[in-house]
């Protein structure tokens, strides 16, 4: 999905594109998601590309919505080596916005952490449970 930056901004609040299009964090426990724990589907805020199932979420108690695992090419991994760090940056396969990072301490069956910025999704409910 290919939009110019003036495009992004018209279609997203200032937050989000702080998070989704510069790479922004938000500050730890702050985030809408960070205890949610409903049965749905989490998206991209930016394009509305399905991300996460809720039966992957998990308290990890670092401050943001953490899941194990991601849809099969829902996300991109990037080597992120910014302020000294070496990480794995996630975005969306599919506007390719910044959800946030994954490390390799999370449960199992996978060993990942998805540790993402609540900004950078949204929540669509299960109504069938």
């Amino acid at each position: 999905m290919k939009r110019t930056d003036s495009e992004w901004k018209q279609v997203l609040s200032q937050e989000e594109y702080r998070i989704l299009r510069n790479k922004g964090t938000e500050r730890a426990f702050t985030g809408e998601f960070d205890g949610h724990f409903e049965e749905g589907m989490y998206i991209c805020a930016g394009c509305g590309n399905k991300l996460f199932e809720s039966e992957t979420k998990y308290k990890s108690g670092c401050g943001w919505p953490a899941f194990y695992d991601a849809l099969p090419e829902s996300v991109e991994e990037t080597e992120d080596n910014n302020y000294g760090m070496k990480r794995i940056e996630i975005t969306c396969g599919k506007c390719d916005g910044h959800l946030g990072h994954v490390f390799n301490d999370g449960p199992d069956p996978t060993g990942l952490r998805y540790c993402i910025n609540s900004v950078s999704m949204d929540f669509k409910l299960d109504e069938k449970k």
